[in-house]
């Protein structure tokens, strides 16, 4: 493996060497200097270029000149959609969503929304450009699977020129880009068209051609990421402004959002963490009285059927059962309209291995939530709070989900800010659990029996959060409580049934002795 990774290096280094020698004296005006930067800087963009064209240095050579004219007259680094017509993204004819089977980020071409129209044709290019480059910045080149939505279009909607151009995108100009092409319900008609792009791809690519239908499309991409129309259960409708992109990211912190990676998380801030976890419960000895007297008006509550039990403290008693975690709850977190006022939610993380267990939290609307703590580390057996909280006015919609991923650290390593963030870049994919939550909004307008019970006591409104938070942690507790308590019962009746079988085999070897006297 070393010697590997050193021959890569050594193709690295020559790769770079031989460009600033042989092409870029004669061609820097044809080139954008950041990419030429990024290219002495980037060994994993370097990387990709050798390994689309199997470690042959000339041959990458050739494909960075290529692609780094192209860039250049795209003007890749400066796409936005401020440059972008806006009907481009309002028809939605091109967007990322969702994942496939393997875990690769989903690039959707809905082909019936697409004409031929030669003056747009320029615009429709960049759109392209700027979809893949937003991906290959956001994701540090993480591969796509391309799904041709071909439901619904007939000859008018072929565009071989279009369609080349994205085939070229991924063969040509984004290495090391492509795991995959979907194409869905291709009608027949277009059956010679495609051969044509067969041609294009080459014999290696031809393999990444997935023809389906709706009988088996789902052998690639799960129901979860489909639409209904593709015998998926994905309720998702595309819209515009703003950007469509479910990419799960950082949420906010305490001291505001966190840009890039988690890496630019302090120490300060996960000390933060710390003492807000700390206050947290003192604050519950504080209030035990109190929770007590709450759990004693729940308990009235549940007999009295004119009342309404809390669903968030009902939800929160799921549990999914992952192979590193078990996370509560198991599917999602309930939150209140700007009238119920409900802002904070609790989840249970307990790494059931035997390692620790890194984990870090994102969301769909980064903007909104705060997370404490988003990135951190859970110790073998050990159960660990995560506080989602609103930030300012915002308010939860059914739209955002929460992304929680872990992953088991070696022994050696450790958990401090450096090191996740170490960990987080090495990490396989293969190796990351992952489980996502949604949202829940309690629209009732009826008060809820936890609004009866703050008015009762007359406490303060951010009090009210705190205890909710509180009684949603106590009653996670009872559950495990309850968990551990099965156990030992089961343990208890494995006792005496040894025990009875101990005494009955005393007995009959007892009276085995006694015949064998007499």
């Amino acid at each position: 493996m070393a010697e590997q990774r050193q021959d890569k290096g050594a193709l690295i280094s020559e790769t770079r060497r031989r460009f600033e020698a042989e092409y870029l004296p004669d061609k820097s005006d044809k080139y954008d200097s950041r990419d030429v930067e990024r290219l002495q800087q980037d060994d994993k963009w370097v990387e990709n270029y050798l390994i689309w064209r199997h470690d042959v240095v000339d041959d990458t050579l050739k494909m960075i000149d290529e692609s780094f004219q192209w860039r250049k007259e795209y003007t890749v680094n400066d796409l936005s959609e401020s440059v972008l017509p806006k009907w481009l993204f309002e028809i939605g004819a091109l967007f990322l969503h969702g994942y496939d089977k393997e875990g690769y980020k989903l690039f959707w071409f809905k082909v019936k929304h697409h004409t031929r129209y030669p003056k747009q044709q320029l615009d429709k290019k960049k759109l392209v450009a700027f979809w893949l480059e937003h991906y290959a910045k956001r994701d540090h080149g993480k591969p796509l699977t391309v799904v041709f939505d071909m439901a619904e279009t007939g000859i008018s909607h072929i565009d071989l020129d279009f369609v080349r151009f994205i085939v070229n995108c991924f063969t040509d100009y984004y290495p090391n880009f492509l795991t995959k092409i979907v194409i869905f319900e291709m009608p027949w008609i277009m059956n010679a068209a495609f051969k044509i792009v067969k041609g294009w791809l080459g014999p290696e690519a031809i393999s990444m051609l997935k023809f389906t239908n709706k009988n088996d499309v789902q052998e690639y991409i799960s129901a979860e990421y489909l639409p209904p129309h593709m015998g998926g259960t994905d309720s998702f409708k595309y819209s515009y402004p703003p950007l469509v992109d479910d990419d799960f990211q950082t949420p906010l912190c305490e001291n505001g959002p966190i840009t890039s990676e988690d890496e630019h998380e302090s120490k300060e801030e996960i000390d933060a963490d710390t003492k807000e976890t700390g206050e947290l419960n003192e604050a519950q000895n504080l209030n035990q009285k109190k929770m007590n007297s709450i759990e004693q008006i729940s308990k009235s509550e549940e007999t009295d059927k004119t009342e309404v039990k809390p669903k968030n403290a009902k939800k929160a008693l799921t549990t999914f059962k992952g192979p590193l975690l078990h996370i509560s709850p198991a599917e999602e977190l309930f939150f209140g309209s700007k009238e119920t006022g409900e802002k904070k939610c609790l989840i249970v993380l307990t790494n059931v291995t035997k390692n620790v267990v890194a984990f870090k939290v994102r969301t769909t609307a980064p903007e909104k939530y705060r997370v404490k703590p988003s990135n951190s580390s859970c110790e073998p057996g050990t159960s660990l709070d995560i506080i989602v909280s609103l930030h300012g006015g915002f308010a939860a919609s059914l739209q955002d989900r929460f992304l929680i991923m872990a992953a088991e650290m070696d022994q050696s390593s450790g958990a401090g800010v450096p090191e996740l963030t170490q960990f987080w870049k090495e990490v396989p994919r293969t190796k990351v659990m992952e489980h996502r939550l949604r949202c829940h909004v309690i629209e009732s307008s009826k008060p809820s029996s936890l609004t009866l019970k703050d008015n009762a006591f007359n406490i303060p409104a951010k009090t009210n959060e705190d205890l909710h938070i509180q009684l949603t942690h106590l009653l996670q507790i009872n559950k495990r409580l309850e968990e551990q308590m099965n156990r030992c019962l089961w343990f208890q009746q494995l006792s005496v049934v040894l025990s009875l079988l101990s005494v009955t085999v005393a007995a009959f070897c007892f009276y085995l002795a006694c015949a064998q006297r007499s």
